[in-house]
Order: C-alpha cells, then sequence, then structure tokens
C-alpha cells in the first residue's frame, strides 16, 4: 500500500485509504485535506512529484489546480458583495464601461450565464498572458444567447470576465487581491500568479496517457507546466496550491464566514452562494448542473474542480470543506479519485 504521510484523526481513516488506493492505482502523487468548524482533521499526501518517481510529494509540493482557481476567484467577488463594494445585480458596464453587452450582470459572470464562453476570435495559450488584449475582446463581444437565461461553462472567460470586475472595483488584480485579503489572512499556500522563489516546490502536472489535451482545447498540460503559466496568474484556471490551501481557504465558506479569528464575510454572504442562477443542462458541458454563484450547487453543499481531477467540495449543514489535489492528469474519470476521498469523508461525518 502507499505510504501516506501527515496527520488524519482516526474517525476519518478511510479518507486516507481512499487517498492510499488512488496512488496504488493511476496517481503518481496527490494530497487530500478535510476540514470540520475549520479545523484540519485531514491533512495527507503521498506519492512523487514526477511520472520517475525521482522525489516524494512532501507536505509543501503544490501543483496547479486549473479551474478548483474558480473557487479562490468566486470567493474574492463575495467578499466584495459583501462589503459592499460590488453589486452582484448590477450591469457589468457599471464597473468596466467598455463592457458592450449593457444586458450582462455581474450574477450572470458568476453563474455561466452571460453567454460568453469562448472568444470569436481564435486564442491560443500564449495570448491569454495579455490580460488587457483578451478582456477588451470579451468586453466588444455580443453574448452569443440572452443573458440569465441558459446556463453554459465558462471555462477560461469566467476568469477574465470576473477577474476584471475585481480589478475595476479594488484597483488591483484578482491574484493580488486574493493574496492581499483571502490568502495572507488565513495563511493559505495558494497562488494565482508564483513568485519564483516557490518554483522548487511545484510538482509538474503529468499528461493523461491520451496525450497533451483532448481535441478541440485550448490548453494543456505543457502549457500549466511553464514558468510563464506560473508568474502569468490566470484566472480561473491558474491557481497554484495543495489540498490544505484550498481545503483551508474554502472552509471560510461553510463556518459562516470566519475561520481562526480571520472573518472574510458574514454569514449571509456565505449563503449568497446559494442564488441559483441556472439549472438543467449546460450547453457547454452536455450535462445537468445547477449553478449558484460561481460554484456547483447541490442540497447545502458548494462544490467544484478542475481539468483532470482536482476537486473540492463545502458542505454548510456539517461544516465541512473535503478537497483533494493531485499531478496526473486523467480525462476519463479523474474526477472519482476526489469523488471517491469525498465520499470517504461523509462515511466518517456521518458515522
Amino acid at each position: 500500500m502507499a505510504d501516506i504521510q501527515g496527520t488524519c484523526d482516526d474517525r476519518f481513516g478511510k479518507v486516507a485509504q481512499a487517498l492510499a488506493d488512488s496512488l496504488d492505482a493511476e496517481d503518481v502523487g496527490a494530497s487530500a485535506a478535510v476540514y470540520v468548524d475549520g479545523e484540519p482533521v485531514v491533512d495527507i499526501w503521498g506519492g512523487y512529484v514526477d511520472a520517475e518517481a525521482s522525489a516524494p510529494w512532501e507536505r509543501d509540493t503544490i501543483t496547479s489546480v486549473w479551474s478548483t482557481t474558480k473557487t479562490m476567484e468566486t470567493l474574492c467577488a463575495l467578499i466584495l458583495a459583501d462589503r459592499g463594494e460590488l453589486d452582484l445585480d448590477a450591469p457589468v458596464a457599471r464597473y468596466w464601461p467598455e463592457f458592450a453587452a449593457k444586458d450582462v450582470r455581474v450574477r450572470h459572470l458568476l453563474g455561466h450565464t452571460a453567454g460568453l464562453p469562448n472568444w470569436d476570435e481564435p486564442i491560443t495559450a500564449a495570448d491569454l498572458f495579455d490580460r488587457e488584449a483578451v478582456t477588451a475582446l470579451l468586453a466588444a463581444q455580443a453574448p452569443a444567447w440572452e443573458p440569465g437565461v441558459e446556463g453554459g461553462y465558462h471555462s477560461v472567460t469566467f476568469g477574465f470576465l470576473v477577474g476584471e470586475v475585481v480589478r475595476r472595483v479594488t484597483g488591483r488584480s484578482l491574484g493580488t487581491f486574493f493574496a492581499d485579503e483571502v490568502a495572507g489572512p488565513l495563511g493559505a499556500d495558494f497562488h494565482i500568479g508564483l513568485p519564483a522563489e516557490h518554483d522548487h516546490r511545484v510538482a509538474p502536472l503529468i499528461p493523461a496517457p491520451q496525450g497533451d489535451k483532448p481535441e478541440g482545447f485550448l490548453l494543456g498540460v505543457s502549457d500549466a507546466n511553464t514558468s510563464a503559466w506560473r508568474r502569468a496568474g490566470i484566472p480561473s484556471v491558474g491557481g497554484f496550491g495543495n489540498a490544505r490551501s484550498v481545503g483551508a481557504v474554502q472552509s471560510v465558506l461553510g463556518c459562516g464566514g470566519a475561520v481562526g479569528g480571520v472573518r472574510l464575510l458574514s454569514e449571509a454572504g456565505c449563503e449568497r452562494v446559494f442564488e441559483e442562477q441556472f439549472r438543467g443542462e449546460d450547453r457547454i458541458l452536455g450535462m445537468p448542473v445547477r449553478w449558484g454563484m460561481g460554484y456547483r450547487l447541490e442540497n447545502h453543499t458548494c462544490s467544484w474542480g478542475g481539468w483532470g481531477g482536482s476537486l473540492v467540495l463545502t458542505d454548510f449543514d456539517h461544516r465541512m470543506s473535503v478537497s483533494y489535489v493531485m499531478n496526473q492528469i486523467l480525462w476519463e474519470d479523474g474526477y472519482m479519485r476526489g469523488l471517491n476521498i469525498v465520499l470517504a469523508a461523509y462515511d466518517a461525518i456521518t458515522a
């Protein structure tokens, strides 16, 4: 059985077993965490930072989490809304005057209903490093459907749309605002824009057996494994962390807005996550989704994950957050690894 490091309360032993099983199967290196009432009851890791198993995954190993970054970006928007600095019902153009689609509201951006899931013009991965250019294109673009009516996952555009609103409101980039107002106060090792001093801790992503990326994908594993990507702080998909840091940040929502003596938003501000924006078949994902404010909703939980497998779920009723981060990208059933961690945590919390 894979060697699991870290700490795990006895009643959560099935979580450690689930991580070990995953590492014995398809995973290379990974971490898992469970927070209850803002306290870590599981903080474990194992495996290796590379496919050659040349170095172990350590306590402070971090990696690219792709769209799990969206949960961090959404939290920033919710904090601003809770402070009264951002009106989620306001037209985007109130904060971003160049934004031409006057009927698109901030809530439409967070709920994947804005009708701007892609760029009309062909975009390359390198283009994403030019924030001004790609946001200007989005600002000038007409929505693909009536805003607020249909849901369609804004996989990469979400970050630039919400991130630009955050920048216009605060005068700071999303990554800087997150570092100053969220990660810093919480002491969370999550970065949207990774300083070079942390490069030695990064576990490069390992491509799926089928290759670097599926046909038609804008981005691939090779893009995330570059220093340019790490520095860029691309919102929605460019975050770096591990299960501990992901879970620590997201536990704030399940604990009414405060953990460890640090309050980021009110209890009512947390509950805004559950303002349903869309329920039905997502026209981009081609599957049923219930979108709230930036998160997928189910009962009294909010969740989302990153391409290839990373995942975080927060359960408000149990005041619990469960997170999983790995370096092995899998296209098919990649989320089953994280789901098994979540199910194991529920076995413990409901026993």
